[in-house]
């Protein structure tokens, strides 16, 4: 899968730039990296990445602006690096739309076993199902097999994160899964207050009203729990 993969590393520091695209590239990824967002958006232009690395503190507009732009329409796995390291900031980057979060000073290994989970987790589902199963939450249904959220005949853009947390709670739809459990299931970092984000920008894109929410609905004291039409 390795050498398959394609990463733009976006960050003002110089001397980090390098050093992530010697190290990436040694871990046999293919690495193209950018020193602000304008130039990262240049690169999009040119490449199609499979996963980003973003400072979030950078001159101009930051990586916390950038990921958001993206998110518009683009489910690009992002994974960002900062050197504040409060639980604040991370919840911050998760609603912005990234997928992962990692403090400055780092392991470079510890990056590069982020991205593979990243990665894994933004697998397709494989082709050798013969028939998709799938759920209808009102006007919009979710593809198990090929993990697909569509409303008619369009895509809707999830992260790879709330790919993992909706096919993780259709697949055990009206049964309650606590948070222990949808962290383990959908390799998220973070903790219970980084699943309650994730379900709340899931619920922003499956509920017609997400403060009311019809279908994917918090059990108090116990988890979440997903109920969809039939």
């Amino acid at each position: 899968m390795m050498d398959e993969v394609h990463i733009l590393v976006v960050d003002d520091d110089t001397e980090i730039r390098d050093l992530l695209q010697r190290f990436l590239s040694k871990e046999g990824f293919r690495v193209t990296t950018a020193a602000d967002t304008q130039e990262a958006r240049e690169k999009m232009r040119a490449f199609q990445f499979d996963l980003m690395v973003v400072d979030v503190m950078m001159p101009g507009e930051s990586g916390l602006e950038f990921t958001r732009s993206l998110r518009a329409n683009s489910a690009v796995p992002i994974l960002m690096l900062t050197a504040m390291t409060e639980t604040e900031a991370r919840i911050e980057g998760l609603q912005a739309g990234a997928d992962d979060y990692l403090p400055k000073p780092f392991e470079p290994l510890e990056l590069v076993l982020r991205i593979q989970s990243i990665l894994r987790r933004a697998q397709p589902a494989s082709d050798d199902v013969e028939q998709a199963d799938t759920i209808r939450l009102g006007n919009a249904e979710f593809d198990l097999t090929r993990e697909m959220l569509l409303r008619g005949d369009l895509p809707v853009k999830l992260t790879t994160t709330e790919t993992a947390l909706l096919k993780a709670l259709a697949t055990a739809a009206g049964r309650i899964m606590s948070r222990e459990e949808l962290t383990e299931t959908c390799q998220i970092d973070g903790g219970d207050r980084t699943v309650d984000v994730q379900v709340t920008r899931l619920r922003r894109k499956i509920e017609e009203d997400p403060k009311v929410p019809r279908y994917l609905h918090t059990v108090r004291g116990r988890g979440y729990v997903l109920r969809p039409d039939g």
